[in-house]
Parts: structure tokens; sequence; C-alpha cells
């Protein structure tokens, strides 16, 4: 990790049901979050994030460590949740966090709108459209939020009603996608 926690190396469940976002490229991803002109570290500093499909809470964990505020992180695979419950308590960050054991497609109504949004589904089902529009629906989305969403290189782009795609990038089997939210700056 990166920040305020720098180095520190974060647990990942046995097998293969998580895939957890490579180190190099989670520092790729922050790093253009950070230096982009469509983002900036007030992209990240104080933002509220929400981190779906979080499996091991890399990314939600390291919005934390540069400087963000909170982070709810929504995961409903047994071993991934103990082991991002671990992540978070070396990390000393249960009072900043709140954890969810819910299906991301089927979220309860948010408590308040994430400004920051990783999203990291399993490849080849199509869930990030399907993702959005749940969480969307449900009010975890600030209007003008910056959602950080990966697919699979090879599943093609997928259509992103209400949001606009400020960038993209491939790292690996992984296309990131850098999207803004409909109705903010």
């Amino acid at each position: 990790m990166g920040g305020a926690w720098r180095g520190r190396r974060l647990a990942t469940p046995a097998g293969e049901a998580t895939r957890p976002t490579a180190d190099r490229a989670r520092q790729a991803i922050f790093d253009v979050l950070l230096h982009a002109p469509f983002a900036g570290r007030a992209a990240v500093l104080d933002a509220h994030v929400l981190d779906g499909f979080a499996g091991t809470g890399a990314m939600g964990l390291e919005a934390l460590s540069r400087g963000a505020a909170s982070a709810v992180f929504m995961e409903q695979a047994r071993a991934a949740v103990a082991t991002l419950r671990s992540n978070i308590a070396a990390c000393r960050a249960e009072g900043r966090t709140q954890v969810l054991t819910v299906d991301v497609l089927a979220p309860p109504r948010a408590d308040r709108p994430a400004t920051l949004v990783f999203l990291d589904p399993p490849y080849r089902h199509g869930l990030v459209p399907r993702a959005l529009a749940a969480l969307g629906a449900a009010g975890w989305i600030a209007p003008g939020a910056l959602v950080v969403a990966e697919v699979g290189a090879e599943d093609g782009l997928p259509d992103m009603a209400g949001y606009a795609c400020c960038d993209e990038r491939r790292y690996g089997a992984a296309h990131v996608l850098f999207l803004r939210a409909e109705g903010g700056g």
C-alpha cells in the first residue's frame, strides 16, 4: 500500500474466488486519480468511499491510507469478508469503515452517498452496469461521484448510461474505466 500505510501487506483469502487488484495496478490507478485533470487530490482527500465487490478491501483501504474520510465495503463471499475484516483491523481503520455483507446488485439504502466508488466484479458477467444501476437507485452514488470500474480486457466496454468516461487504462487482464456520474462537476 501507499500513503500513510505505505509498505503494509494485505492478507488475501485462500483459493481463487477473490482476485485482488495487483499492487502495481492499484498504484497506477491511484497515480491517475491523484494527478489527472478530471480528479486530483481532491477526489481522494476526505472522500466517502464505496468499495463494491470489495474482496480484500485493497482499493478502499488504499483510499483511506491516502486521506479518504470513510469507506463502506460491500462483499458477500464469507472467506473474503473474514479477510477484509482482518485487513481493516491490521490497518486500525475500524472507526472509519463499515463492512456490509450484501450483494452489490441488491444493496440496502445508503445512509450517505459515496463520492469515490471502486467496482471490481468478476469478469465476463456484465456486472458493472448492473451494479451502477442498483447502487444509484439505492442512493450510494453522489451526483458527480468518480467511479473506478474494472472489467476484463477481453470483455468489451459496457454501456455506461448516466456516466461520462474520463479515462481508461489497461493493466494486464484488467481494463480500468474512470467514470464521472452525471449531475456534478
